[in-house]
This record gives C-alpha cells, structure tokens and sequence, in this order.
C-alpha cells in the first residue's frame, strides 16, 4: 500500500495517524477483496482551520467538520443499497483510490463528546474516508445501512465497538 500523508498538525504524528491510517485502509481493502498492495492514496493530517477552508471550497460549508474525501473515480453505486463498482488498475497496474483530510480537533472533540478513545474514533473516521474513495456514501437509506454495516463489521474485526450503538 502506497500511502502519502502529510501532517501539517503534530498531534496528529504523537497519536500515530501514519499507522492508523494504514491499518484502516488495509482493513476496507481486504474486506473487499482489493489487494493493499496496488493502492494508493493521499491523507492529510491538519486542525480545523484547514479543513474548515477545505470545507468551504469543495462543499460550500463554511464550518470544520471531521473527515473530507475526494475519490479519484467517482464509482458509487446506481442502485440504493448495491454495492459500488470495485475499482480497475490503471495503465501502470496501480489502483489510484484518491485523497483524505481529517481534522485533528474535530475527531479530539467528538472522540471526548462520546466517550470514546481518540484512536478508536480516527480509525473509524479512516474506516468512513476510505469507503468514501471506494464509492460508498450515506446519501440514500440502502446505501447509508450498506456503509454503516461495513464500517462496523472492519471496525469490530479491528477490536473497535460498534460507532453506531448507543452504548
């Protein structure tokens, strides 16, 4: 797995989001039967300042929110529920799954606001990103339970409760 991160907030290199990262990727990967080893993706580790500006420019949302994706082939599924084309190597034999942002205080704030650990919750935001760039959304109900369902399924194969439950 080729994974370029770029931290432009340190605390996101104390908690380890390079590891994070690459373990959560690897979890969707193979739980979709993709090999690891043909992808590529970019992570940004920054604040809110910046993925609020991120935000702003790409969804017209002038606030900080937790996680950003923006997939190199848009591939969701036409059908609610379905799953989503899997994705095709390029010319080169790589499989260019696209770039994730991930807010260092937005994760902090909703991890303490759910009582949950700060790890656990950025590898589930991860989780959620590289569902994303593999074409999965939460637009639609179907497709919402869809990805809903597998983000718990990998998160609980990681040793990660379920982000969904109420408990």
């Amino acid at each position: 797995m080729d994974i370029d991160i770029d931290i432009t907030d340190d605390r996101w290199e104390a908690l380890g989001l390079p590891a994070i990262a690459e373990r959560a990727a690897i979890a969707v990967l193979e739980r979709l039967d993709i090999d690891p080893d043909e992808c590529e993706l970019s992570i940004l580790g920054c604040g809110d300042d910046k993925i609020k500006e991120l935000n702003a420019d790409f969804r017209e949302k002038d606030k900080a929110t937790n996680v950003l994706s923006w997939p190199a082939v848009e591939r969701g599924a036409e059908v609610e529920g379905e799953l989503p084309e899997p994705p095709e190597e390029d010319v080169f034999g790589a499989i260019e799954l696209g770039d994730i942002a991930i807010s260092y205080d937005t994760c902090a704030r909703e991890a303490d606001e759910a009582g949950k650990s700060l790890e656990h919750h950025a590898t589930h935001l991860m989780v959620h990103g590289v569902l994303h760039l593999l074409g999965f959304d939460h637009i639609r109900e179907g497709d919402a339970s869809l990805m809903e369902g597998l983000e718990t399924e990998i998160l609980g194969k990681m040793g990660i409760a379920d982000p969904y439950s109420e408990e």
